[in-house]
Parts: structure tokens; sequence; C-alpha cells
């Protein structure tokens, strides 16, 4: 097995011109030939599902938003660049190497769309890749290639749900992060009504959540919301067709997949693979393998499913190979631990991760998460008995209650992983015959250097409310930041 490079380059595109001279450019011309109906439907037939996490078709996606476009507003494209999942480091490794490509998926899915603006989401703190996309935007306009479509660089803000798609609307339109309950198609980043309520009650709460009513002016424009590496794949689908896309994969899981590879590997590293290749040879070819010596015991696929065991290393890197045994693709992030890494203490790591970016708005996410923060914690330092095993259990039981994102669910999955498939660890925590350890950190990657991650040690000394006071103020986000408006949030 080797690595392919159909929308991974494996050396940065410098210019505007290079990535024309190699045959870029093709798909925008295809789709504005073929009008907005064919090349949804190319999309469809292709195949291609969302690379954020879902995994949703995203031809079935693109008619959806068409089909609900606002008589009175245009629909917004945006670009989901928040890449935040621990031990991700794809998209941002796109952009670096080739933002063109990103663009160009973004212009074909506007004139799809009849979208007169483009929304490039990112973080604050991605500084390269933010000088990397302001830069080719400028080549796209100088070069007259957006047909007048005007593009929005935002910096948002560094916070895990900043990724969620609606919270990522929510962040464009001048709030913080907090997850709302209409979906993109119903709701999109112009604010059209005014939401109702105070910070804490069902209806309001700190996202304005209230979709428009029916029909006519009030109605409220839709998003259409993809993340980097669905939109790199978009403009060789449309220049080359969907048979073509359809040549390398599944049937179910067509094109490749860009992953991460991080932790007990003798290097760190993104590759992108063909879809159905093993997750034992993405490791082998990316990460090459574990370290001398040593074996691999499971593996974490960031913090949003069930640890993967060693036994089922030879999954296919589907879709739905990955649902049946348990777990999920996610963003193609393989997170390897060994023999030498605590199962339990990576797993209440991760637990503390998704506790602290909860942001409050459902009470049993933030509250729940941070009580099984603390029996993990304790589990992992061999001071849990039956009792606390029994208060886990019950928590996660209720943990997803009223969930309006899946936060929540991430938390119920991935700690249920722990408990079924690792019970022998767990027991021997319980027992105390394993050595005592300390939550292992889970965070954000920052780069990729050498060969080796570089993961955000800050996130240690985070809040559950969002600060890095050295003391908790005891409120969640969404209470402690009651001025919805977000000053952090630029535009250009």
């Amino acid at each position: 097995m080797t690595l392919v490079h159909r929308v991974l380059s494996p050396h940065p595109i410098a210019t505007l011109e290079e990535y024309l001279e190699r045959g870029g450019g093709r798909g925008l011309e295809q789709a504005r030939k073929q009008g907005p109906d064919v090349t949804i439907e190319v999309l469809r037939a292709s195949g291609l599902r969302g690379r954020g996490g879902a995994g949703f078709p995203t031809g079935v996606k693109w008619r959806t938003v068409r089909d609900n476009a606002s008589p009175a507003e245009s629909t917004t494209v945006v670009v989901n660049a928040a890449e935040g999942e621990p031990g991700t480091f794809k998209d941002r490794t796109i952009l670096r190497n080739d933002p063109y490509i990103v663009i160009e998926g973004a212009l074909i899915a506007a004139q799809a769309m009849g979208s007169p603006q483009i929304v490039l989401a990112m973080k604050k703190s991605f500084i390269t890749e933010l000088e990397r996309v302001r830069r080719a935007v400028r080549e796209y306009e100088e070069a007259a290639f957006t047909g007048g479509i005007e593009f929005v660089v935002v910096e948002g803000p560094n916070e895990y749900l900043y990724g969620e798609e609606t919270a990522l609307l929510e962040t464009i339109d001048g709030r913080y992060p907090f997850p709302r309950i209409a979906p993109p198609f119903r709701r999109g980043v112009s604010e059209v009504v005014e939401s109702q309520g105070d910070a804490t009650s069902d209806s309001g709460l700190s996202a304005h959540v209230e979709m428009a009513g029916p029909g006519g002016e009030s109605e409220a424009p839709p998003a259409l919301v993809d993340n980097v590496e669905t939109m790199a794949n978009v403009s060789r689908i449309i220049a080359r067709g969907a048979d073509w896309f359809r040549t390398e994969g599944t049937e179910k899981s067509p094109g490749t997949i860009v992953c991460t590879v991080t932790g007990s590997t003798q290097r760190h590293g993104v590759g992108e693979v063909i879809m159905g290749t093993t997750l034992r040879e993405a490791i082998d070819e990316i990460g090459g393998g574990p370290q001398p010596g040593h074996h691999i015991r499971a593996v974490m696929t960031g913090a949003a499913n069930a640890f993967i065991p060693e036994s089922d290393l030879d999954t296919p890197l589907t879709y739905e190979d990955m649902a049946a045994i348990g777990s999920g693709l996610g963003s193609g992030s393989f997170i390897v631990l060994d023999e030498t890494v605590d199962v339990v203490a990576m797993a209440a790591g991760a637990s503390r991760f998704l506790a602290v970016e909860s942001c409050g708005q459902c009470t049993p996410c933030k509250q729940d998460g941070l009580i099984l923060s603390d029996l993990m914690a304790s589990l992992c330092r061999s001071e849990a008995g039956q009792g606390e095993l029994a208060t886990i259990a019950k928590r996660l039981g209720t943990i997803g209650d009223r969930a309006r994102c899946t936060l929540a669910n991430q938390h119920q999955v991935l700690l249920n992983g722990i408990f079924e498939r690792f019970a022998d660890d767990v027991r021997a925590h319980v027992e105390g015959t394993a050595q005592p350890a300390e939550p292992l950190l889970v965070a954000e990657l920052l780069t990729i250097e050498d060969g080796a991650a570089v993961v955000d040690e800050r996130h240690r000394e985070k809040q559950p409310d969002w600060s890095y006071d050295a003391v908790w103020s005891g409120k969640v986000p969404a209470e402690e930041l009651d001025d919805h408006r977000a000053p952090q949030v630029l535009e250009e």
C-alpha cells in the first residue's frame, strides 16, 4: 500500500499559476458550463461523503440546501476550517500545501447555491494557514476567477465547539460558539429571527436557535457548510466525473481519505490513503508502525468514537466497516497507544477534554461531564471502587439528555467503549493491581514538526468556564459569557 495524492499534494503548490498549470480550474469551468442541477447530480452520483466526521453524503446535503433556499436572502457557502479534534491535522496540512483546490471547490459550491459570498472560517491561532488562504484568495480575485463572489475570512476562537457547524455559524454572525438546535439548511449565517428568552431558558439559552417561520420575507437563509477536505474533493469530481471518483475506494465509501497518525508510532504525520485500506496499513504507511520492540494495544480516533482494540486493526477504513466494529472513521484521526500507555488514563484525559469544552447550554452535558471527568481521574489513579463505577454508569445514562449537539454523545460512546472493550484494564485499577496513573493530556494538535506532533499543553490549565484563571468561577460558558457578541471574531 502506498500513499496517494488526490487532494493532498505531496509538496506545496506555490501559486495560482502553478495550480492552473497542474490542471486546476477545470472543475469550476465545467460547473459554470453545466449549471447547478447537473453539478449537484454529479456530486451525488460520485458518492462523496463529508470528510468532517459524520460522513453524510455531500450531494444530498447540497441538494437539501438548494431546495431550502430563502426567497428573501441568499445562501452562504461556509468552509469549516476550524479543525480542533484531538489528533487531527489533515485540514491544516491540505491548506498549507494547496489552498487553491479548496477555494475552487468553494467557488463551485457557491455557483451551485447561487451564493454571492463564501466564508472561510478558521481559528485565529492558525497563523500559517491564514496567510496561505488570504494570499490564495487575493490571487483568485486578481485573476478574475471569482465571478464576483465575495470572500470573507473569519478568525474565530480556539474552542473545540467552534468546529461544530451550528456553533460555527453562531460565531460567524458575531457570537460565541454555542451550538444551535436549528440545522444549517434551516438557519444559516445571518441573524434573521431574534432569539427569545434568557440564557438559561430551553427556548433561548445562549445560542440564537429559533427557526424562521414558513415562507415569505421572514424565511431565514440557509448555509452550506462543508469542511476543508470535502471541498478539496469537489473540483476534480466535477472536472473528471462521478465514475472517475469511484475508481478508488468502495461502493459505499468511494474515494480517498486524509489521515493523521500520532501517538506511539515511529513518526507522526498526515497522509492520504484509498478508502478500504486497513487501519493497520495506514498506521504503518503514515506513522511507520509501532516503535521497535512494542506493539499496538489500542487506537483512539479523536474524542468522538470508541477506542479500537488491537484485534480490530485490520478493519478497512470505510464508514460502514468502522461503524460495524462499534467505532467510527471520524476525521481520520488515529492516536496510537502501545502497551506502555494506560488506556484508562487516556480515556480519563479525553473525558476531561470533553467536559471542559462543553459549553453548558445543556446542563446534563456539562454537569454530568465534569462528574465523569473527576470519576475517571479517580479510576486511573486506582482510587475508585464499585460505588464510583455505579455512579459512572448512571451519569453515562443521563449525560445526553436534551443534548443539542453531539458532544455529550461522544462522551457516552468513548467511555462506554472503555468499559466494554477494556474491562480488564478497568478491573485492574479497581482492584489495585494496575499502577496508579494521572489522566493523560488530550488536546488539539498545534502542529507536526519533523515527524513529531505538538499538542496544546496549555489545555491542562483550561477551566470549565473556558478561562485560564487559577480558580474556576463555578459558572459554565453559556452563563459566564452572557454578552453573546464575541469581540474576538475578526473578518477580512
